[in-house]
């Protein structure tokens, strides 16, 4: 006997897919294979208004019989798939009450259900349904990791992993690639090496998540060991684990090692060429950037908008004003690439480290968008490179209002008022950033020893070796007043230079070849704005 239909399958709309699915109800076939198969086929295509309306068909029709768990099955497939769909909640909700009354402990509907609801950003909902579940596949346990992840609840993610009777290779990835999209990259290292300890074979989706965990945080020596592994598992042909390794060895400084990656791909893409690009560009080989943007265009790839952000940044900091204005150009006439806003930081950063002012704040004015503090910090900087303090306080009411909390902005302005001597307006931004609370974030620098990730925040005395850094600190600081000779100083060191430089070194003293770490392998990610 055919079940009542649900109030929100009673009056489904026409289907609008194929003539085959709108002739559905009036042939429809009278065994449940042959519905759920009509129902199978539009969902497969992608058509979940079509696939519903077979469904409402099949439960509103007193000759067909009762969708099976097969038949729902296929429904919330195709929910979970398209769960941006308006019709996706409400079927599926529908779906849900319906699985409960029929098949109240099957498997493979609650795991579905449990996909759907974490594919329409219902994480709650998924996690009370997973509690509820009397028994657990490993595919159920995968589906709420890498489903929890992408709702940012990494937490709660790690406690279903860690409840897990026996992880699998997708377990581990879905959780160290998890880590590394929710910015826990120690944690997705961690996660890596417990895999290797646990005896669990990685593949390549696992390596290109490690791999980019090693360039955030600047563990080149792990890196390298995982191109090792690369090779030994004969992945280097992998397109994507290349194009990972390419921006690891370019974001440690290693580009000569990138350039070597590159070299290797038979089958590039342009995710490659913008890798190496841009790895080029971030090294100041901007030369070369260009260089390589030209051969990407003889190849025959089209540039897309990383491809010109990466360009533009290499004539950029190269002063090639004009190349870059002419890329600038071709961008949307040649390439039909639409500007963004990166872009325009990118010219507007051209343009004011040549000094041509006007012209970036031209650009500034007629962009079609509201400029961020991005586009006016650009400008900013080069009201701050050619003294031109008018212009700076101007930006400045701006981007008090984009970014009343950006300490850099405060800093920069500040930094301004002292390169033209004029004291007073560099306190009164410190006695401003005081009274609305600003405190200027420290920088910071990794450095990788052997294979563990030392962090150096500037002002900070906790790590261990801190009395030696601090004498090597007094060596270089007695180096620079000797080489300095009583130069002119025309930026703001003013008094307080020796302090600012003595809390500088310290952040960077991983770069001295002394101490105890003389003979050993050293890689140095800064992550401050002075270096």
């Amino acid at each position: 006997m055919a079940a009542a239909a649900p109030p929100s399958l009673a009056h489904p709309a026409p289907p609008r897919s194929t003539k085959e699915f709108q002739r559905a109800p009036r042939h429809a076939p009278r065994d449940v294979v042959s519905w759920t198969s009509t129902i199978s086929r539009a969902a497969r295509q992608g058509d979940l208004h079509a696939a519903a309306a077979s469904l409402c068909a099949m439960v509103s029709s007193p000759a067909a019989p009762a969708p099976n768990d097969v038949t729902l099955l296929t429904v919330l497939s195709a929910c979970a798939d398209s769960p941006s769909s308006p019709l996706a909640s409400p079927l599926a909700l529908t779906l849900h009450a319906r699985a409960l009354k029929l098949f109240p402990s099957h498997l493979l509907l609650s795991t579905c259900l449990a996909r759907f609801y974490l594919a329409s950003r219902l994480p709650h909902l998924a996690l009370q349904l997973f509690d509820s579940m009397p028994v657990r596949s490993v595919v159920t346990y995968n589906t709420m990791i890498s489903g929890l992840m992408r709702n940012g609840l990494v937490d709660a993610a790690f406690e279903v992993f860690d409840g897990m009777p026996g992880p699998d290779k997708v377990s581990w990835t879905a959780l160290i690639d998890g880590f590394v999209k929710n910015g826990r990259h120690d944690e997705a290292i961690d996660c890596f090496r417990a895999m290797l300890l646990d005896g669990v074979e990685t593949d390549y989706i696992t390596l290109v998540a490690v791999v980019s965990a090693c360039a955030e945080v600047g563990a080149l020596g792990l890196g390298m060991w995982v191109h090792r592994l690369v090779l030994r598992q004969r992945l280097e042909r992998n397109v994507r684990v290349a194009n990972s390794l390419i921006d690891m060895y370019a974001r440690c400084g290693q580009v000569n090692l990138a350039a070597q990656v590159f070299r290797s791909i038979r089958k590039r893409t342009v995710v490659s060429w913008n890798s190496m690009i841009v790895g080029f560009a971030a090294n100041g080989r901007c030369t070369d950037a260009i260089e390589l943007f030209e051969e990407m265009r003889r190849q025959g790839f089209k540039p897309d908008a990383v491809t010109l952000t990466g360009v533009l940044t290499a004539c950029s900091h190269a002063g090639l004003t004009e190349h870059g204005l002419r890329y600038y150009d071709l961008m949307t006439t040649e390439y039909g690439v639409a500007a963004r806003m990166e872009h325009y930081g990118c010219v507007v950063d051209l343009l004011g480290r040549a000094g041509r002012l006007d012209e970036a704040m031209h650009v500034v004015e007629t962009m079609p968008m509201r400029p961020n503090e991005v586009v006016l910090g650009a400008l900013l900087a080069g009201c701050r490179t050619h003294g031109n303090l008018d212009m700076a306080e101007q930006m400045m009411q701006h981007l008090f209002e984009l970014d009343p909390q950006g300490d850099a902005n405060y800093v920069l302005l500040s930094n301004i008022y002292a390169a033209v001597g004029k004291w007073d307006g560099a306190g009164k931004v410190r006695s401003l950033m005081k009274a609305r609370g600003v405190k200027k974030r420290p920088g910071h620098s990794t450095v990788e020893i052997d294979g563990d990730v030392h962090e150096f925040v500037s002002g900070d005395q906790s790590h261990p070796l801190a009395g030696e850094i601090g004498q090597m600190l007094g060596l270089l600081w007695h180096e620079m007043t000797r080489r300095y000779q009583g130069g002119t100083v025309t930026y703001p060191f003013h008094i307080r230079i020796r302090h600012f430089a003595c809390q500088h070194l310290q952040n960077c003293a991983a770069k001295t070849p002394y101490v105890r770490w003389r003979s050993m392998w050293l890689s140095l990610s800064n992550l401050t704005k002075i270096c």
